[in-house]
């Protein structure tokens, strides 16, 4: 009988643990974010969607970038989900593969920023001195250059000039490169600062003293200690950080120096509604909205996660 109470105790307790983990903290913190969570859900979505898009055009039976003048303009229908452009494409099937282009470019290059930027915020951090000075003083100079006009002026070089042959400037892989690399070197700064703040208080905690009277390298130091106590405002901002590259992409392929057509991006689809705005404004209205409620959505889940992995949240 006393056995029976005692294992039953011992469940109760280890079930009573195991619902106060961080863990389990961090996801109940998470679900009571409803806006974060339709987010999420949207996102979830959303991907799943653009990227089973060759399974809905063999559903369809149409081809995005088949021109067919025919079929030009053509308003929503049965056929055309979300009609037709002023080449006779299908709207709704441009717009998935377009979102397969945005989201992996956004996600790429936000992740590839919080790579840059943690490595050069946790160096500057945990090191200090003229290190510290340095990264921290060009954070700050590129931190003061206005960006958007900088990013059309490095995106419109002409590559060919540089002794890049003409076919892999124009390849799609090439643009998107391209575009990674220079977002990245103006958007690093953001996280740099974020982290060297974080590693600044982390690197003065008894344990990582500890460690360095120990003699453990700086290297285990950073990546055992140092690392995983800034990684939270990191995924938060990387989070946040997929809508604005989202958001710059469209805007700069909108202007024309983004990604080119006949590969289709929110941006550039808003590009080629201009010349029929008045004739059919649902070619303007269904990607403008797509980049809207994306950027939203990543807004609200970084939101969502930011009050989940704040230890002090209620």
């Amino acid at each position: 009988m006393t056995t029976a109470i005692a294992t039953d105790l011992n469940k109760s307790k280890s079930k009573s643990e195991r619902s106060t983990s961080p863990t389990a903290l961090i996801i109940n913190r998470f679900f009571q974010h409803r806006a974060g969570v339709l987010g999420g859900a949207f996102l979830l979505l959303l991907i799943i969607t653009c990227f089973c898009a060759p399974l809905i055009q063999s559903w369809i039976g149409h081809d995005p970038f088949e021109v067919n003048f025919f079929t030009r303009y053509q308003p929503v229908s049965a056929e055309f989900w979300l009609g037709s452009d002023e080449l006779g494409r299908d709207v709704f099937l441009r717009l998935l593969y377009a979102g397969q282009i945005s989201l992996a470019f956004g996600f790429v290059t936000a992740v590839f920023t919080a790579i840059v930027g943690t490595s050069l915020g946790i160096i500057s951090g945990y090191f200090g001195g003229k290190v510290d000075g340095f990264i921290m003083r060009w954070a700050d100079f590129t931190l003061s250059l206005p960006v958007l006009p900088l990013l059309i002026v490095v995106a419109a070089i002409d590559l060919e000039k540089l002794g890049i042959s003409e076919e892999l400037a124009r390849s799609d892989a090439f643009t998107v490169g391209r575009l990674t690399v220079i977002l990245c070197l103006f958007g690093w700064p953001l996280t740099a600062r974020l982290v060297r703040s974080g590693t600044l208080s982390v690197r003065e905690r008894e344990y990582v003293k500890a460690a360095q009277g120990y003699g453990a390298s700086s290297f285990r130091i950073i990546t055992r200690h140092v690392l995983p106590n800034v990684l939270s405002p990191v995924i938060v901002a990387t989070t946040m950080g997929i809508g604005l590259v989202i958001l710059t992409e469209a805007a700069l392929s909108f202007l024309g120096f983004g990604i080119q057509p006949p590969t289709p991006s929110w941006g550039n689809m808003l590009t080629n509604a201009k010349e029929s705005i008045w004739q059919s404004p649902t070619l303007a209205i269904f990607p403008g909205l797509a980049i809207v409620v994306t950027v939203m959505a990543f807004n609200f889940l970084g939101d969502a996660l930011q009050d989940a992995l704040d230890p002090k949240s209620k």
